[in-house]
């Protein structure tokens, strides 16, 4: 969801702030995969195709590209420090529906920061697109992703079958998470 304006920017409280992705972002997004490499792998198949800057650039491109309305990508900012990535997926405005993905650096779980991050981009998506339904896939068995849409009063729809390919070439079974704008209790 390109456009020519700056950045935008969501606060969620005093420590903890979004920033729409730029390829200013790459290095440190890159060095927080890169060093979180073990750890991401086990659920996020972009990691192994994740080799060098260069590839975060291009990913960040892709997402960022005039005429791109499917996605609307966010760092997490943590005490000034980039410690994940948040963002829509799929925005279909003519349907008011959405996919929320995220990661977050090892380090940093615990904290309760991307419960905190979730509610803020539903409450943006929401309030500011107008959307009617926001949508979380979680690989079985990422019990620390599923407790986020749980927490959050998402309803369980089903399961997607081998929904994504994770790293080694082994599929995931996806649990399918939605919140409806009227379910919400911001």
């Amino acid at each position: 969801m390109s456009t020519s304006a700056p950045p935008l920017v969501i606060t969620v409280d005093d420590n903890l702030l979004l920033r729409e992705i730029t390829t200013a972002d790459a290095p440190a997004i890159f060095k927080l995969i890169d060093s979180n490499r073990v750890y991401l792998r086990k659920w996020l198949p972009f990691v192994d195709y994740t080799r060098a800057v260069s590839d975060t650039e291009s990913y960040i491109l892709g997402v960022t590209e005039a005429g791109n309305f499917s996605d609307l990508v966010f760092v997490i900012l943590y005490r000034e420090q980039h410690v994940g990535v948040i963002g829509f997926k799929g925005v279909d405005l003519l349907n008011k529906k959405l996919e929320v993905g995220y990661w977050l650096a090892e380090a940093h779980q615990g904290k309760g920061i991307m419960i905190r991050c979730c509610k803020a981009v539903i409450n943006y998506a929401f309030d500011k697109l107008d959307i009617n339904r926001v949508q979380l896939k979680v690989a079985i068995g990422n019990e620390k992703s599923k407790s986020i849409p749980l927490k959050l009063g998402f309803k369980k729809e089903g399961v997607e079958r081998d929904g994504e390919l994770g790293s080694m070439g082994v599929f995931y079974d996806l649990e399918v998470y939605s919140l409806l704008k009227r379910e919400w209790q911001k």
